[in-house]
């Protein structure tokens, strides 16, 4: 949860389904400005594998390149907008969103902040590390992820949020570099972004179950917002 935070519910229930989509098509959209080929794109082929891997229908991922490419005659026009600020029990939280309206996301950010305290750009950033995130997963069992990690440039490793997939941490600028030297060394990518991760992450051992599921909720708020794409939490494990 340091890095990013995710919902312990991994259920694809109608709702869910429709705002995984939804944030893969602002992603795919955005990857789409650098050309419609996946092949010579690479931001956009990683995002493409992303959303067949959530079973995101053809004629949906279709139209979000199209549109993001500008092949449909429409004008897609995102606001890329960082609000940062503190959980429940002081657990900082930078919320990352894509958004065609700031004037509709503020105040709903305001409100979803009202259990927990909306900051000032720079008033948990400094907290955090802006770092490139790889998910990958090994092709054979046994791959060693700390030589894959040394051989590929990245700069840290650890165990990821699903079993068996691992993180891979890297400078900004090498994310996509990485991204590609990876596959040599033994590991399927499944998702490559940019992000950020706590330098002092809170453990959750020292907050009660109580306070631990108030975060919880105020999390799963926040993500549930049309406009929210990441959510990166100051929380350790």
């Amino acid at each position: 949860m340091g890095a990013q935070w995710k919902a312990k519910h991994k259920d694809l229930a109608a709702n869910v389904r429709g705002r995984v989509f939804g944030k893969l098509s602002k992603d795919i959209m955005i990857a789409a400005r650098g050309g419609a080929d996946p092949a010579l794109n690479a931001r956009l082929r990683l995002v493409v594998e992303q959303a067949r891997k959530v079973s995101m229908p053809k004629e949906t991922l279709d139209r979000a390149i199209k549109k993001g490419a500008g092949l449909t005659g429409e004008v897609v026009s995102f606001e890329h907008v960082i609000y940062e600020g503190f959980a429940p029990h002081q657990v900082a939280v930078m919320v990352e969103c894509l958004t065609d309206n700031v004037n509709r996301t503020a105040p709903e950010m305001r409100v979803l902040f009202r259990k927990g305290q909306l900051g000032t750009s720079g008033s948990v950033a400094w907290d955090f590390a802006h770092v490139g995130m790889i998910e990958a997963e090994p092709l054979v069992a046994g791959a060693d992820a700390e030589l894959a990690a040394i051989e590929a440039g990245a700069q840290d490793f650890e165990p990821g949020e699903e079993e068996g997939v691992t993180l891979f941490l890297t400078d900004p600028a090498d994310l996509d570099l990485v991204s590609r030297m990876l596959p040599a060394q033994g590991f399927t990518v499944l998702s490559a972004k940019l992000g950020y991760k706590s330098k002092n992450p809170v453990n959750p051992a020292s907050l009660s179950a109580e306070h631990l599921e108030e975060v919880e909720v105020f999390l799963a708020a926040i993500d549930a917002n049309d406009d929210v794409q990441n959510v990166f939490v100051g929380l350790a494990g």
